[in-house]
Protein backbone atom coordinates (compact mmCIF):
# COMPACT_ATOMS: atom_id res chain seq x y z
CA UNK A 1 0.00 0.00 0.00
CA UNK A 2 2.88 2.29 0.85
CA UNK A 3 4.36 1.99 -2.70
CA UNK A 4 0.99 3.10 -4.39
CA UNK A 5 0.30 5.88 -2.06
CA UNK A 6 4.04 6.79 -2.99
CA UNK A 7 3.43 6.74 -6.95
CA UNK A 8 0.26 8.41 -6.39
CA UNK A 9 2.61 11.55 -4.74
CA UNK A 10 4.61 10.88 -7.56
CA UNK A 11 2.03 11.02 -10.17
CA UNK A 12 0.69 14.55 -9.02
CA UNK A 13 3.92 15.99 -9.26
CA UNK A 14 4.72 14.70 -12.52
CA UNK A 15 1.13 15.47 -14.00
CA UNK A 16 1.46 18.97 -13.75
CA UNK A 17 4.48 19.24 -15.71
CA UNK A 18 3.47 17.04 -18.37
CA UNK A 19 -0.10 18.18 -18.88
CA UNK A 20 1.57 21.46 -19.72
CA UNK A 21 4.02 19.87 -22.07
CA UNK A 22 2.09 17.64 -23.72
CA UNK A 23 1.06 20.37 -27.12
CA UNK A 24 4.76 20.33 -28.26
CA UNK A 25 6.95 17.38 -26.35
CA UNK A 26 4.93 14.27 -28.65
CA UNK A 27 7.13 15.27 -31.94
CA UNK A 28 8.32 11.31 -31.98
CA UNK A 29 9.32 11.77 -36.08
CA UNK A 30 12.16 13.98 -34.88
CA UNK A 31 13.29 11.20 -32.19
CA UNK A 32 15.99 9.05 -33.12
CA UNK A 33 14.45 5.36 -32.40
CA UNK A 34 16.18 2.69 -29.47
CA UNK A 35 13.88 0.52 -27.99
CA UNK A 36 13.75 0.98 -24.18
CA UNK A 37 11.52 -0.88 -21.79
CA UNK A 38 12.02 0.94 -18.90
CA UNK A 39 11.89 -0.57 -15.39
CA UNK A 40 10.50 2.79 -14.06
CA UNK A 41 7.48 3.18 -13.23
CA UNK A 42 5.01 4.56 -17.01
CA UNK A 43 4.03 7.60 -14.37
CA UNK A 44 7.58 8.99 -14.55
CA UNK A 45 7.61 9.16 -18.47
CA UNK A 46 6.68 12.76 -20.13
CA UNK A 47 4.22 12.45 -22.62
CA UNK A 48 6.19 11.76 -25.54
CA UNK A 49 8.28 9.35 -23.53
CA UNK A 50 5.08 7.47 -22.69
CA UNK A 51 3.98 7.64 -26.36
CA UNK A 52 7.31 6.15 -27.01
CA UNK A 53 7.21 3.26 -24.45
CA UNK A 54 3.65 2.25 -25.62
CA UNK A 55 5.35 2.36 -29.47
CA UNK A 56 8.97 0.59 -28.38
CA UNK A 57 6.88 -2.42 -26.25
CA UNK A 58 4.55 -2.96 -29.17
CA UNK A 59 7.64 -3.57 -31.34
CA UNK A 60 9.12 -5.50 -28.65
CA UNK A 61 5.71 -7.47 -28.72
CA UNK A 62 6.37 -8.13 -32.62
CA UNK A 63 9.76 -9.21 -32.01
CA UNK A 64 9.06 -11.89 -29.21
CA UNK A 65 6.29 -13.21 -31.38
CA UNK A 66 9.07 -13.42 -34.43
CA UNK A 67 7.16 -10.98 -36.60
CA UNK A 68 9.99 -8.96 -37.40
CA UNK A 69 13.57 -9.24 -38.47
CA UNK A 70 14.90 -6.02 -36.45
CA UNK A 71 15.65 -6.11 -33.08
CA UNK A 72 15.73 -10.28 -32.80
CA UNK A 73 18.75 -9.52 -30.51
CA UNK A 74 17.75 -6.40 -28.49
CA UNK A 75 19.55 -6.47 -25.05
CA UNK A 76 16.50 -4.72 -23.44
CA UNK A 77 14.70 -8.05 -24.56
CA UNK A 78 16.76 -10.24 -22.42
CA UNK A 79 14.54 -10.33 -19.17
CA UNK A 80 11.37 -11.20 -20.67
CA UNK A 81 12.86 -14.30 -22.94
CA UNK A 82 14.63 -15.49 -19.74
CA UNK A 83 10.97 -16.42 -18.60
CA UNK A 84 9.28 -19.41 -19.44
CA UNK A 85 6.23 -16.83 -21.00
CA UNK A 86 7.90 -14.33 -23.00
CA UNK A 87 4.73 -12.59 -24.55
CA UNK A 88 3.31 -12.97 -21.32
CA UNK A 89 5.27 -10.86 -20.02
CA UNK A 90 5.56 -8.33 -22.43
CA UNK A 91 1.74 -8.01 -22.82
CA UNK A 92 1.78 -7.44 -18.80
CA UNK A 93 3.99 -4.94 -19.41
CA UNK A 94 2.31 -3.14 -21.90
CA UNK A 95 -1.01 -3.60 -19.89
CA UNK A 96 0.63 -1.05 -17.33
CA UNK A 97 1.80 1.28 -19.84
CA UNK A 98 -1.62 1.13 -21.45
CA UNK A 99 -3.46 1.67 -18.09
CA UNK A 100 -0.82 4.71 -17.49
CA UNK A 101 -1.86 6.14 -20.70
CA UNK A 102 -5.73 5.76 -19.71
CA UNK A 103 -5.35 7.64 -16.54
CA UNK A 104 -3.88 10.52 -18.50
CA UNK A 105 -6.26 10.63 -20.58
CA UNK A 106 -4.90 9.09 -24.11
CA UNK A 107 -6.62 7.09 -26.18
CA UNK A 108 -4.14 4.05 -26.85
CA UNK A 109 -5.54 0.80 -28.39
CA UNK A 110 -5.59 -1.87 -25.38
CA UNK A 111 -6.55 -4.60 -28.26
CA UNK A 112 -3.09 -4.67 -29.36
CA UNK A 113 -1.99 -6.04 -26.41
CA UNK A 114 -1.46 -9.52 -26.91
CA UNK A 115 -3.82 -12.19 -25.21
CA UNK A 116 -1.54 -14.14 -22.99
CA UNK A 117 -1.61 -12.38 -19.77
CA UNK A 118 0.44 -13.23 -16.40
CA UNK A 119 -0.73 -11.88 -13.13
CA UNK A 120 0.89 -13.28 -10.44
CA UNK A 121 4.44 -13.07 -10.71
CA UNK A 122 6.80 -10.33 -11.21
CA UNK A 123 10.38 -10.04 -12.98
CA UNK A 124 13.08 -9.90 -10.73
CA UNK A 125 15.17 -6.48 -11.65
CA UNK A 126 18.14 -5.01 -9.72
CA UNK A 127 18.32 -1.59 -7.40
CA UNK A 128 21.27 -1.09 -9.99
CA UNK A 129 19.32 -1.09 -12.52
CA UNK A 130 16.32 0.89 -11.61
CA UNK A 131 19.16 3.22 -10.68
CA UNK A 132 20.92 3.56 -14.27
CA UNK A 133 17.78 3.63 -15.57
CA UNK A 134 16.36 6.66 -13.17
CA UNK A 135 19.54 8.46 -14.24
CA UNK A 136 18.94 7.85 -17.73
CA UNK A 137 15.45 9.28 -17.95
CA UNK A 138 16.28 12.23 -15.63
CA UNK A 139 19.10 13.34 -19.03
CA UNK A 140 16.90 12.68 -21.38
CA UNK A 141 14.10 15.12 -19.54
CA UNK A 142 16.62 17.63 -18.82
CA UNK A 143 16.96 18.12 -22.88
CA UNK A 144 13.72 17.14 -24.04
CA UNK A 145 11.22 18.48 -20.99
CA UNK A 146 12.98 20.24 -18.98
CA UNK A 147 10.03 21.55 -16.63
CA UNK A 148 8.85 17.59 -16.18
CA UNK A 149 12.72 17.17 -15.55
CA UNK A 150 12.49 19.82 -12.44
CA UNK A 151 9.51 18.00 -11.07
CA UNK A 152 11.78 14.40 -11.13
CA UNK A 153 14.16 16.41 -9.33
CA UNK A 154 12.17 15.67 -6.76
CA UNK A 155 12.07 12.11 -6.64
CA UNK A 156 15.50 10.37 -5.31
CA UNK A 157 14.45 6.39 -6.54
CA UNK A 158 11.50 6.33 -8.20
CA UNK A 159 8.74 3.23 -7.85
CA UNK A 160 9.40 0.15 -10.58
CA UNK A 161 7.29 -0.96 -13.28
CA UNK A 162 4.95 -3.29 -11.72
CA UNK A 163 6.79 -6.28 -13.94
CA UNK A 164 9.48 -5.82 -11.70
CA UNK A 165 10.22 -7.06 -8.18
CA UNK A 166 13.62 -4.90 -7.51
CA UNK A 167 16.25 -6.88 -6.10
CA UNK A 168 20.36 -6.23 -4.72
CA UNK A 169 22.27 -5.84 -7.41
CA UNK A 170 24.19 -3.76 -10.15
CA UNK A 171 23.08 -2.33 -13.34
CA UNK A 172 22.04 -5.52 -15.83
CA UNK A 173 25.41 -6.97 -18.12
CA UNK A 174 23.32 -6.18 -21.17
CA UNK A 175 22.88 -2.24 -20.43
CA UNK A 176 24.67 -0.15 -22.61
CA UNK A 177 25.80 2.25 -20.48
CA UNK A 178 27.96 4.62 -22.89
CA UNK A 179 27.13 8.00 -23.11
CA UNK A 180 25.20 8.95 -20.22
CA UNK A 181 26.12 10.72 -17.14
CA UNK A 182 25.69 9.55 -14.07
CA UNK A 183 26.45 12.44 -12.14
CA UNK A 184 22.96 13.94 -13.56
Amino acid sequence: MVAVLHVRAHRKILDKAGTRALGSAVKLTTLRFVMRLWTVHPCYLDPAGLVALWREALLAQQVVRGQTTGYRNHPQLVRFRKTSDPLGCVAQYLQSVYEEAVRRGYQFDNTKIGSQRRREERLPETEGQLRYEWLHLKQKLSRRNPQFYQQCLRVELPEPHPLFAIVPGAVRDWEKTKGIDLAV
